[in-house]
């Protein structure tokens, strides 16, 4: 027995130490030298960015901000230019701009004028994704990135101090409300001011302010399944939803300012209910404080307007980061853009959004002094429509307001007869987002025209439906929507020219009149461009303005000409990469 104990410890000591000993010094230096070359490394790095000696020189992030938020996103840049950010070999310099984003969408997708804007923008903060959307809807290319919120600002109704108690007596005031308040002779009744008359509110046009738009869709929200949102584009079909739209469009003071910063100047300048010719104005919070406390550019109000949160689910805008993409954009800015937009993110730099007036998840900090501004907390937040229904929301209040008159020309061409995405043709897309803008049409007038070769004799073109109210002749339109089908050539210039002169020769005086062109082809025939433009300029009539606006279809399009065309009549030129993308463009092009 002892034997074999004796043999069992022999057994465990005949592994030798000194192998184990050498692995481990092996192991030692090899760490200590990666530790040591990862050290050196970081060093030189940051010796480098200490000494500015950057190997690919300097490049810039051009921001174009919304004035929103321009100046705390210049601070948070000044921030970050401290720390001498250097990417890819670049040392990066953060310019600023303070833009209004209905400019910046413009010059993105129409023509950048670098004479007035400066140089071309690598990223864009806006105050909502609303305009994400709409520069979405007009060329998807543009987007480098999904859009990420950087803070955010509730909507609230801007009145004077004694109407804003009376508001916020009682059952308060919901944006749910909002039709049946504005729409009735004595709406301050219900808040125990009769004598004041109606609630008149301020309704700046939805596709070029955002605190509007996002009213109105809470206006809408109530009609949906849980009375919260999300609005969409279904809904936009029923005959509530339009006789609701067609309400708030009705009620809209006869002088109705163009903005929300005219509209919030109007009001501040005056003292009596509706004075001003409305009593409330949507506003974003973050610009109800700038405009109270002078930060606007302006002066401080003597008397401050007063911000009143609406009951039940409230708008918010997100302030998107947008990354853009393009010929301008390196890729040295693609990977500052990513760079500073997680640096704005940071606590420190949220911090500093907070203190301009905005809201951020990490910090409840707010301004010291913001006259007329509660900062109530937000406890239902509106569920918003998606991107879509965002264009379309716009859209359909353009038609409510029966102020447009659109002639619609379609390419039947062969070529619609291709793919379009989801396994369905584009000529099938076109189909569903015309018949789509249709039936939400609350009033206006629509005529319908499609080109093609010889479908009139020799003549290229020819008139489907005539141009007429949308009420009376609803399903005619459908009906002519449904006949569409893919036929021959693409002969543009010469049916462009024919739609134009028949536009002019039947033009409304006091509203909009537009030509809206889709097509998926280049043209093949007929008139050349040079001849269509000196035919255009020789058909206009003064009084008579025609814009022609196209939405050009598929990957790779002629698009100097297409720019050229709407330019010259004051139209815009959208690109949709295949048929998925044609209802949002239309709706986007329909509101502006």
């Amino acid at each position: 027995m002892s034997r074999h104990r004796a043999l069992r410890t022999k057994v465990r000591r005949g592994i030798a130490k000194w192998p184990v000993a050498i692995i481990g010094l092996v192991a030692l230096i090899v760490l200590g030298w990666l530790g040591w070359t990862w050290v050196g490394g970081v060093a030189d790095r940051r010796a480098a960015v200490e000494a500015g000696d950057c190997n690919e020189g300097e490049a810039p992030l051009r921001v174009s901000a919304a004035p929103s938020v321009a100046e705390a996103v210049k601070q948070v840049a000044e921030a970050w230019s401290r720390q001498r950010p250097v990417v890819y070999d670049h040392c990066i310099r953060v310019e600023v701009l303070s833009i209004d984003s209905e400019t910046v969408l413009a010059g993105l997708t129409q023509g950048w004028d670098e004479a007035k804007l400066g140089e071309r923008p690598h990223a864009w903060v806006t105050d909502s994704t609303l305009w994400a959307n709409r520069l979405s809807a007009q060329d998807a290319s543009l987007l480098g990135a999904v859009p990420e919120s950087i803070a955010a600002s509730p909507v609230l109704l801007a009145l004077h101090q004694e109407p804003a108690q009376a508001l916020q007596a009682g059952d308060g005031f919901r944006w749910t409300d909002l039709p049946d308040l504005v729409g009735a002779p004595d709406g301050w009744g219900r808040f125990g001011k009769p004598e004041w008359g109606r609630f008149e509110v301020a309704m700046p046009d939805p596709a070029t302010n955002a605190a509007t738009a996002m009213a109105v869709q809470s206006a809408l929200a109530g009609a949906s399944p849980e009375g919260r949102g999300p609005v969409t584009s279904g809904m936009l079909a029923l005959d509530p939803v339009k006789t609701t739209l067609g309400r708030l469009t009705a009620a809209k003071p006869q002088e109705s300012p163009a903005g929300t910063w005219e509209a919030l100047n109007l009001l501040a300048d005056t003292t009596g209910v509706n004075e001003a010719g409305f009593s409330a104005v949507p506003v974003f919070e973050v610009d109800l404080y700038r405009h109270n406390t002078g930060k606007d550019g302006g002066t401080a109000p003597l008397h401050p307007l007063y911000g009143v949160a609406g009951g039940g689910p409230t708008p918010v805008a997100d302030f998107p980061f947008v990354a853009l993409a393009g010929d301008w954009v390196g890729e040295a800015q693609v990977r500052a853009a990513q760079a500073f937009r997680q640096f704005l993110k940071e606590d420190e730099q949220q911090r500093t959004l907070a203190l301009a007036g905005l809201r951020v998840d990490s910090t409840t900090d707010r301004p010291r002094e913001s006259p007329g501004v509660r900062w109530a907390a937000i406890t239902d937040e509106l569920a918003p429509a998606d991107a879509n229904t965002t264009q379309q929301i716009s859209a359909a209040w353009a038609t409510a307001d029966d102020g447009q008159v659109v002639h619609v020309l379609v390419d039947t061409s062969r070529s619609v007869e291709e793919p379009g995405g989801d396994g369905r043709s584009r000529v099938e897309w076109l189909r569903e987002a015309l018949s789509g803008q249709v039936n939400r049409s609350v009033s206006g007038s629509l005529g319908l025209w499609e080109f093609s070769r010889e479908l009139d004799g020799d003549k290229p073109y020819r008139q489907l439906v005539p141009t007429g109210p949308v009420a009376t002749q609803r399903q005619a339109l459908l009906d002519g929507v449904a006949a569409l089908a893919p036929r021959s050539g693409t002969q543009l210039y010469t049916s462009v020219l024919a739609l134009y002169e028949h536009a002019v020769a039947d033009h409304q005086a006091g509203k909009r009149n537009r030509v809206v062109v889709l097509t998926d082809g280049a043209n093949d025939g007929g008139l050349t461009f040079d001849e269509l433009k000196s035919r255009l300029a020789s058909a206009k009539q003064p009084g008579r303005d025609i814009a022609v606006s196209v939405i050009a279809i598929g990957p790779d399009p002629e698009r100097a000409p297409l720019t050229e065309l709407a330019r010259s009549t004051g139209g815009t030129l959208s690109v949709v990469e295949d048929g998925r993308g044609i209802d949002a463009a239309l709706a986007q092009l329909l509101s502006t």
